[in-house]
């Protein structure tokens, strides 16, 4: 479906839905708000369904894929390589958010948007062997971009139709924390070194590198701070681009989308720069350890449940929440009331 038809058909989060799931909460036996996040991120979940009769039950991640030619600046540890080497362990199950997810009973969706390389048994919905070199030119046409976001919209409708409730997304691919970042600063009107961070490990001279890289990209690429597709063709990834078109097909088909770290809130970012009411379908997870995750979190007014200065990617982070709001489902169900045990509840006091 064309970006701009895609964006007609979003509509608003319920928000009597969303009252009613935090006054279903508050009958539970214990006290008001007492689950903290863990009651408001269920209560989001409601005001996505439009309803208080609340089913997670069904979850998965979509892992997006894609190289980027700023590897070119030795702004990484590694090259492309690493990204096909990633991409293999997802295919056979043995990354570390396929292990994380079967742990909790989650599917992972690794799908090729844009890597130099094949990999059987990935989804492969290759639109370019990687961006170009952002520190040269343009990482991508507006056209390539728009049509990465639409294929990221496509998949979470199919998801939806297979029954998933919950979707979350992730990366990978050498070199996008250093897209990332590119992105931050201009969408955040933050300085480079303000967004910046080692990724995967950078030594003091590797960190110079990237800071630079991004200087240059900036400089040489021009982007509009105002239009975020221009900010994304020019500074982004394919990975990037495709996520924000799920973030933008979970508002538009109504699932709710657990966003992981940087790179995804970027997308995120993205995704709510183009309209504004994606962000109530948005659920947040986890801080990364990367400087411009906070900032971003801050602009998008998501606050992360976890801090665990994580910074792998793949969607870890957003997996690693699936279990806490499984127990939040738990709780919200079966815990006893205070009409179960023959006692006043808690009143809310107004804030």
């Amino acid at each position: 479906m064309e970006l701009e038809t895609l964006l007609k058909r979003i509509r608003p989060t319920d928000s009597a839905a969303y009252d009613a799931c935090i006054k279903r909460f508050d009958a539970v036996a214990k006290p008001v708000g007492s689950l903290g996040q863990m009651e408001t991120l269920l209560a989001r979940i409601a005001g996505v369904y439009a309803g208080a009769d609340i089913d997670i039950g069904k979850k998965c991640v979509l892992v997006f894929c894609a190289d980027n030619g700023v590897v070119e600046e030795g702004v990484a540890q590694s090259n492309a390589d690493v990204t096909t080497a990633i991409a293999r362990m997802m295919a056979a199950k043995k990354s570390c958010v396929c292990v994380m997810a079967e742990s909790v009973g989650a599917q992972v969706f690794p799908v090729d948007v844009g890597m130099r390389d094949t990999v059987n048994g990935l989804i492969n919905r290759k639109l370019a062997h990687g961006t170009q070199n952002i520190a040269n030119g343009p990482a991508m046409t507006r056209e390539l971009a728009i049509t990465a976001i639409e294929l990221g919209a496509e998949l979470v409708r199919q998801k939806q139709e297979e029954g998933f409730r919950l979707i979350a997304l992730g990366e990978t691919g050498i070199g996008n924390t250093t897209t990332a970042s590119a992105m931050a600063s201009v969408l955040l009107n933050k300085s480079i070194a303000e967004v910046t961070g080692r990724g995967a490990g950078l030594s003091d001279e590797g960190l110079v590198r990237k800071r630079e890289a991004i200087e240059r990209a900036i400089a040489r690429n021009h982007p509009d701070p105002a239009d975020p597709l221009d900010v994304l063709c020019k500074l982004g990834g394919l990975d990037i681009a495709a996520m924000t078109g799920a973030f933008l097909g979970g508002a538009m088909y109504g699932v709710p989308m657990v966003m992981d770290g940087v790179i995804s809130a970027v997308a995120a970012l993205c995704a709510v720069r183009l309209d504004p009411r994606v962000r109530d379908y948005i659920i947040p997870s986890h801080l990364s350890a990367e400087p411009a995750c906070r900032f971003l979190c801050e602009t998008l007014e998501l606050e992360p449940i976890l801090q665990a200065a994580m910074r792998l990617g793949e969607g870890t982070g957003a997996v690693a929440l699936f279990p806490l709001l499984d127990m939040a489902v738990a709780a919200y169900h079966s815990a006893a009331t205070f009409a179960d045990i023959a006692v006043d509840a808690y009143k809310r006091n107004p804030c």
